[in-house]
């Protein structure tokens, strides 16, 4: 978390969902804050500690007249409607990308920190993330490694779970690009050396509720090699903190 002085020409700031969320609690001083989604206390929002005492507001035409922001920060939230009130009212929409490398976060960041004038803001938080990137360089040389979701679900290149694999030095078992179905017949036939779970810890303890947890095949691959379960609140969002996701898998491979 990088400390805030309080900005006298600070602008009144809302954001529209999670993601967004993030960002402004990041970023923003804290008084100008007017509004954050109901999804900033999640357990799967990083910033959640700093959220509290925050005013919680729907991404609503009425809700945006009550809160008076004059930046709006939004990933995915806010229908059409919306967008267009915000335009009629000259309110600025500042929005955050989706992003499948660690050099399109760093636009995001100095997108926002700039539309808030906090530059300074902003690249601590670059600072930090490359920091953390320098050090895990090349921690696994190269270890074939296959990311798996609860839903049965893994990454491939074009997305920020490729990024994050690589980054650690593991190479990317999957070469069908963006999200898809874990291929289940070239798993049973060549077994990745490594797993990366992601989003794990949003389900229930002990449950099997998971779509591809009910597969034999993909059971014994992640009961034997699993070597991370990268937590929603790294992953879940193309932020700065998706390289505490690349230290995490870093120190597995030096892990006892």
């Amino acid at each position: 978390m990088v400390a805030h002085s309080t900005a006298a020409a600070a602008p009144r700031v809302m954001s529209l969902d999670s993601c967004a969320d993030q960002y402004v609690l990041a970023i923003a001083p804290r008084d100008s804050i007017v509004g954050l989604s109901y999804r900033a206390t999640a357990q799967d929002s990083y910033m959640r500690g700093h959220a509290a005492g925050l005013p919680l507001r729907r991404a609503t035409v009425e809700n945006l007249v009550a809160a008076r922001p004059q930046i709006v920060v939004r990933h995915w939230g806010g229908d059409a409607r919306l967008i267009a009130a915000l335009e009629r009212r000259g309110v600025r929409t500042v929005r955050i990308d989706d992003a499948a490398d660690f050099p399109a976060v760093r636009v995001n960041i100095r997108r926002v920190a700039n539309a808030l004038n906090r530059e300074a803001a902003g690249e601590a938080l670059i600072g930090r993330m490359d920091q953390q990137l320098d050090a895990a360089t090349a921690a696994w040389k190269g270890k074939r490694a296959l990311y798996l979701t609860p839903g049965g679900y893994t990454a491939g290149p074009g997305t920020l779970i490729d990024a994050i694999l690589k980054a650690s030095g593991l190479s990317n078992a999957v070469s069908r690009p963006f999200f898809s179905p874990a291929p289940l017949e070239s798993l049973v036939l060549a077994p990745p050396r490594a797993v990366v779970l992601g989003f794990f810890d949003l389900t229930r303890a002990g449950s099997d509720r998971w779509g591809a947890g009910r597969h034999a095949a993909l059971k014994r691959v992640t009961t034997d090699r699993t070597i991370a379960s990268l937590p929603a609140a790294e992953v879940g969002c193309p932020a700065w903190f998706a390289a505490d996701a690349v230290t995490q898998l870093a120190k597995a491979r030096t892990a006892p």
